[in-house]
């Protein structure tokens, strides 16, 4: 059994940036779905009090925070590193991450993933398009931003994968699953690129369900 347990979904972007970290680690993780009670109530609070996903446990320490359990692992797992010795790549790197956390999910993918694909899988909801349109601008903002960072290079920090690109792409996976992906890369040729690429690796392949309905 593996040392790491990961209380989350499957399809949660933040679990399966959690599973592809530990598989470019070559490590591997017990998922835990939420029990009966759900995530707002107890067991799930003691791990997590904000009532989120994902929580970590390994051993006796547990872990809430995507990026602070994808910074843990980095530092227990050293080989290979997920984060450049370049003091200017790594701070591209953080940047990148808060970019996935705040505008590419909270204004982006939190709205039209859920009108798309959350709601009406799991609530049986009618997409909201009044809803959907007044993300779009932003949608394209964040797009053309990502995409100019990865104007002159593979990596979202350089040459080699970081934390910032595992964070980044479970989001862009969903909304790839949206009429609106169309849109939003129509004007995107290096992060489309770079999201057929990512999508290769063995981490993601084996891990993360497929990026198209």
């Amino acid at each position: 059994m593996s040392d790491f347990i990961i209380h989350g979904l499957a399809g949660s972007p933040y679990v399966q940036a959690v599973l592809i970290t530990l598989a470019e680690k070559g490590e591997s993780a017990t998922l835990h779905p939420p029990g009966p009670t759900g995530l707002k109530a107890q067991p799930h609070l003691s791990r997590h009090p904000f009532g989120m996903i994902p929580a970590l446990e390994h051993g006796d320490f547990t872990l809430y925070e995507t990026q602070a359990i994808l910074r843990y692992l980095d530092r227990l797992l050293p080989n290979p590193p997920l984060t450049p010795s370049d003091i200017r790549q790594a701070a591209r790197m953080d940047q990148v991450m808060n970019i996935a956390d705040h505008y590419l999910m909270n204004r982006v993918n939190r709205i039209i993933g859920f009108q798309r694909i959350v709601g009406p899988m799991l609530m049986g909801l009618t997409p909201d398009l009044a809803v959907i349109a007044e993300a779009m601008p932003h949608g394209h903002t964040v797009f053309k931003v990502l995409n100019d960072l990865l104007a002159n290079q593979p990596f979202f920090a350089g040459n080699t994968l970081s934390l910032a690109d595992i964070l980044a792409l479970p989001h862009l996976n969903m909304l790839a699953r949206t009429p609106e992906w169309a849109e939003l890369t129509a004007s995107t040729p290096n992060l489309t690129a770079w999201r057929t690429a990512m999508n290769t690796r063995p981490s993601v392949s084996r891990l993360a369900p497929p990026a198209a309905p």
